[in-house]
């Protein structure tokens, strides 16, 4: 009788000690470790999601104003397709960092529930990162160039830089190295963290300067006159229209020496274009000025020769 009551005694104290055990379990650190694992994924998930709003905010971001402006926006690197690319550039960047803070903090967290110290880890993770920081210090510092570069939007591809060991076309900008090709056609690879200066021929506008010389006793009104007829005449052709920003200003006199009265023109031209502006600008003063009967400096430094002959 003893034995059958100990039988029928049996499942309910199985099933009673079975129950206790599962609700010990999971009140305990499994739990922890789920929610923890599960608030990381959420907050990493509306992270994520805050960082799409925000790149998908500047690469739609447009601007207002007359052609001067657009093409201003597109020199300084505010046009759309370069936009997009630092934008996805800076939120690629912005989702690793956080991904790696977030699991940082959930396996730590993880590694505390299930009791083991962590005072031993972080002294030896310290210890590592002390050397792992002096072996790729000069890592760090090109990733870190390479991010505020990015940041500041300091070049891109497609503009023309001076880095001062080489100058060229920038090819591809990564965050570690910037690739440039030369006027000779040479391709350099430089580290962002080796870069002590740059200058950026490409952004904001390029100036063309041009000196036309004419003689030294020319009516000087009659000459600012033609030049700046030319100014006018090719402001309003193309494809001159879209690489000058402004209308060229002709500034008057800028030297008067040895027989030669040198005149400047000053035009704010797209990146790039000066040079191209320049010769446009020098012919076409030049054809002007011989139709106005103007004529320019004597061809030897003593002045044209005497009518009659060169004398005896």
């Amino acid at each position: 009788m003893s034995f059958a009551l100990t039988l029928a005694a049996l499942p309910q104290a199985v099933g009673d000690l079975t129950w206790d055990q599962v609700g010990t379990w999971f009140a305990g650190a499994p739990l922890t470790i789920v929610l923890v694992l599960a608030l990381t994924m959420v907050a990493r998930w509306l992270v994520h999601r805050a960082i799409d709003k925000a790149v998908s905010a500047m690469e739609q971001r447009t601007g207002e104003g007359g052609r001067a402006t657009r093409m201003l926006r597109e020199a300084t690197g505010l046009d759309e397709e370069r936009r997009r690319q630092r934008a996805a550039t800076m939120g690629s960047v912005l989702k690793s960092a956080t991904t790696i803070v977030l699991s940082t903090i959930a396996v730590l967290t993880v590694l505390a529930t299930l009791g083991v110290p962590l005072g031993p880890l972080m002294a030896s993770a310290g210890v590592g990162g002390v050397a792992l920081g002096f072996g790729a210090q000069s890592l760090v510092k090109d990733f870190l160039s390479g991010v505020f570069m990015i940041l500041e939007d300091q070049y891109g591809v497609g503009d023309v830089i001076d880095t001062g060991e080489a100058i060229g076309t920038v090819e591809e900008v990564t965050l570690r190295v910037t690739r440039l090709r030369d006027a000779n056609g040479v391709i350099w690879y430089i580290r962002n963290g080796e870069i002590i200066r740059i200058g950026n021929r490409s952004q904001g506008w390029s100036t063309a300067l041009v000196d036309i010389p004419v003689a030294y006793d020319q009516p000087v009104e009659k000459v600012l006159a033609v030049l700046r007829t030319v100014t006018v005449h090719i402001r309003d052709e193309s494809p001159w229209d879209e690489r000058l920003l402004e209308e060229p200003e002709v500034a008057g006199v800028e030297s008067v020496s040895g027989g030669v009265m040198t005149m400047r023109i000053i035009a704010k031209c797209a990146p790039n274009e000066n040079f191209s502006v320049s010769r446009e600008l020098r012919e076409r003063s030049k054809v002007a000025l011989d139709a106005a009967g103007i004529r320019g400096p004597a061809l030897t430094p003593y002045g044209p020769p005497p009518v009659g002959g060169t004398g005896a």
